[in-house]
């Protein structure tokens, strides 16, 4: 896999790994094609596996090799690390202050951003796409940190990023078609909306990978920023979402060190 990938050039891989990214939010959203409810504690463990996934990615995908890049073109690298980390949970801060959304569970009343008059599954859509964002982003900067030749970037931890990020969209899509499909929506409209919520990341990993193609200096800010603002949907919507029944909390807490486990062998494994 890694062979076939190096042909093509970092813009393109970005495309193919972020369109393998949707594809499997489209994947989860087509569960609702086979049921209308899914088991809560599953449905909640999944949700901890993939905060597990993105905490991962986080440092070992995104800090650790902006760090090490930091050092390598003579920046200081605690400083670029504070820097773009921060900027990265702060542009996501704003982004959750403005945009219209809504978290899974909650009343239409009770959406956050700016009030609007959207319909609530807009609103739930754009709730998952906000998360999207950083991902897309992330899978982008990897991609395009690969083509800067420095050591620390490897084709084979962008790969594994990739996979990693595509396997916490799985719930991700579910968790938008199945409670529009309870909500009585009809079971192809909310398969379409739950995997819209993934149709960004394709548009964000481009966008990422040349940014940093064309912007080389700004790399080592940018993979923390991804990593900032990945950390900040963890702690702000994943975790609290998957830990909301109080009897499921050891179950989750167990699928996010898996996640998280799975996430780590991957990316030493390949990078």
């Amino acid at each position: 896999m890694i062979d076939f990938i190096q042909q093509y050039g970092p813009i393109t891989q970005a495309l193919m790994a972020t369109l393998f990214t949707w594809g499997v939010t489209a994947a989860g959203a087509a569960m609702v094609f086979f049921t209308k409810k899914v088991n809560p504690k599953f449905m909640d463990s999944m949700l901890g596996f993939a905060a597990g996934v993105m905490i991962a990615a986080s440092f070992w995908s995104l800090l650790a090799p902006g760090i090490e890049m930091a050092e390598q073109m003579g920046q200081i690298p605690w400083l670029t690390a504070v820097i773009g980390f921060m900027g990265g949970g702060i542009f996501m801060r704003l982004t959750d202050l403005f945009l219209p959304h809504l978290h899974l569970g909650l009343k239409t009343e009770e959406s956050e951003g700016i009030k609007t008059s959207w319909q609530r599954s807009t609103l739930l859509v754009l709730a998952i796409t906000m998360h999207n964002v950083p991902e897309g982003l992330a899978v982008g900067v990897a991609f395009g940190a690969v083509a800067a030749n420095l050591p620390s970037a490897t084709i084979g931890g962008a790969i594994a990023l990739a996979i990693g990020i595509g396997l916490q969209n799985f719930p991700e899509g579910a968790a938008v078609s199945l409670p529009l499909r309870r909500e009585g929506m009809g079971r192809t409209k909310s398969f379409l909306m739950g995997q819209a919520s993934g149709i960004v990341e394709p548009i964000a990993g481009v966008a990422g990978a040349a940014f940093v193609l064309y912007m080389q200096d700004f790399l080592p800010y940018a993979l923390c920023f991804a990593a900032g603002a990945m950390i900040f949907v963890v702690v702000e919507e994943l975790i609290p979402e998957s830990q909301r029944t109080e009897s499921h909390i050891d179950t989750v807490t167990m699928a996010t060190m898996i996640g998280f486990t799975v996430m780590m062998s991957l990316d030493v494994a390949l990078g």
